[in-house]
């Protein structure tokens, strides 16, 4: 009899567990779903290293790239990093407007997250150098920010440590010479090509519904069909397009800007290219304030209030804000370990 009523137990155990499956499974909503498949199509898959066929990520390039990257001899006065204005504990800024430079002074437009800039069509913001190992030699010889007099004076610099001798030979074992200032530039971008951020953003289009919020979820609706994945789009959510600042007003009426940028004409001097920037990507943007190519907007729901008037000509409700900057809060990824 005891027997006969454990038989029955366990049956009706693993009933219920079944009917509890099925319940579960019922629950899924299918508009999840749908925004799942159509957001995994998107945006895509997140890489783990931002590949480059012309620079190959090594082990010992990333070492050495890391070891430079936090260098403050890169700069004249030994005073300057790439991370004194791209600090990696706090998600690639240093969260000012601007940034001051090795004599005290600062530059014009703020200064980028690093992570996931590997990922960009292009680098700064007006996109003057195709990646971030074209990018990296740039602050180094900049005088307002590290202002190294040259090359040369770089490359004479640290051949005299012993410690880069052995580092830059076992990065660039086949060269006779290997400290110059390409394999510099080489070595802070395979370094930089493994700053990459994921987030609960990149478990939900991978398939894990609830991996965000309701609320977030909403957020990342209302992006899409609001209009924002136009210029924020792909992997990083940005970083992939050039855009005016400012289709239907100028953006600085709003941003109150103290210095009118006129972005990509300064380099190209093309009337076509006034007010024209890369889109920046949105990954980590929660923690990369303040906004915009001159950080002038320091609130992330305000700059979302902008860029819906300036670029949609829309003035979007509150809850629509809310939900806009709960999703954009998702995109705020996990910092690689040993950074």
């Amino acid at each position: 009899m005891k027997k006969v009523l454990l038989v029955a137990i366990l049956v009706i155990s693993f009933m219920s567990c079944k009917e509890e499956k099925k319940e579960k499974k019922a629950e899924v909503n299918p508009e999840y779903v749908a925004l799942q498949k159509t957001a995994s199509s998107m945006f895509g898959k997140l890489p783990e290293v931002a590949d480059n066929p012309e620079n190959k990520v090594t082990d010992e390039k990333v070492v050495l790239g890391k070891k430079l990257y936090f260098d403050n001899r890169l700069s004249k006065d030994n005073k300057q990093s790439c991370n004194s204005c791209h600090n990696l504990e706090t998600y690639g800024v240093d969260n000012l407007s601007t940034s001051p430079g090795n004599d005290g002074g600062f530059g014009t437009r703020n200064s980028p997250t690093v992570f996931n800039a590997a990922l960009h069509m292009a680098q700064f913001w007006d996109g003057r150098e195709p990646d971030v190992e074209a990018q990296a030699g740039g602050p180094i010889l900049n005088p307002v920010e590290m202002a190294m007099p040259s090359e040369k004076v770089v490359v004479e610099r640290l051949s005299k440590i012993e410690e880069y001798n052995q580092l830059f030979s076992e990065a660039f074992p086949d060269e006779e010479q290997p400290i110059n200032y390409k394999n510099i530039q080489n070595a802070i971008g395979a370094f930089e090509r493994k700053l990459i951020t994921p987030s609960r953003f990149d478990d939900f289009i991978a398939g894990d519904l609830d991996a965000l919020s309701t609320i977030e979820k909403e957020g990342l609706q209302l992006f899409i069909s609001t209009g924002c994945v136009a210029c924020h789009s792909g992997n990083v959510l940005g970083g992939n397009i050039y855009q005016k600042f400012g289709i239907f007003d100028d953006y600085w009426k709003y941003t109150k800007s103290t210095k009118i940028d006129e972005g990509k004409f300064e380099v190209t001097k093309k009337e076509g290219d006034k007010y024209i920037f890369k889109s920046p990507s949105l990954r980590n943007i929660e923690k990369t304030y303040p906004y915009f190519h001159d950080g002038s907007v320091k609130d992330l729901k305000e700059a979302v209030t902008i860029m819906a008037k300036l670029q949609l000509n829309k003035e979007l409700p509150e809850n629509e804000l809310d939900a806009l900057v709960a999703f954009l809060n998702s995109l705020t990824g996990e910092l690689p370990k040993n950074i």
